[in-house]
């Protein structure tokens, strides 16, 4: 029988678009702002968010949101759940003490920073609308554990599977996506 947190992801599933050729040709760019331009599947998504947190991380202390498109999600779900929320940006965005994390890419390398305020041992939830490659996933775990953080876990709306993202996270972390795609 299936769920309705099951019938939820397949609902969910069905109103994301998919664009060949962007951002260039041979990408098939899967885009979660089709989805989210209807209230009700907003209201959806953010209600399967916050089921997957209280039934897989149910101790976690803070949301960490990686930018951009985690930002989406991270303040939001942090605030229903009565948590805290941590920006992960790219490089220049945060004020303050910064630790930075430079880490390559498909097409050159990238850098993540956070602001140098978490508290040592902070049980903290990656929250990104996208695992690809795992790159950022993992500079995020990277800049956490910096920090002295622990991570409960990732998650994601969407995982490309073909691209084996979660082969670049760090063994040991649970990571967790709503919608798979080969």
């Amino acid at each position: 029988m299936t769920s309705d947190y099951e019938k939820g992801v397949e609902e969910l599933k069905s109103k994301i678009k998919s664009f060949p050729d962007f951002p260039k040709k041979g990408i098939l760019f899967w885009d979660i702002f089709s989805a989210l331009s209807d209230g009700n599947t907003c209201r959806l998504l953010q209600n399967l968010l916050v089921q997957t947190v209280r039934d897989r991380y149910p101790d976690v202390e803070a949301i960490v949101g990686l930018e951009s498109r985690g930002f989406l999600f991270s303040f939001s779900l942090a605030a229903e759940l009565g948590l805290g929320c941590i920006p992960v940006r790219k490089k220049g965005k945060l004020p303050g003490d910064i630790v930075s994390y430079k880490y390559d890419l498909e097409y050159g390398s990238d850098i993540l920073e956070i602001q140098n305020t978490v508290r040592p041992g902070l049980k903290c939830l990656i929250v990104d609308d996208l695992i690809a490659t795992g790159g950022s996933l993992n500079a995020a775990v990277h800049l956490l554990k910096t920090c002295g953080a622990n991570i409960a876990g990732c998650l994601a709306v969407i995982e490309l599977v073909s691209l084996k993202g979660r082969s670049n996270i760090p063994d040991g972390i649970n990571v967790h996506s709503l919608i798979k795609y080969d």
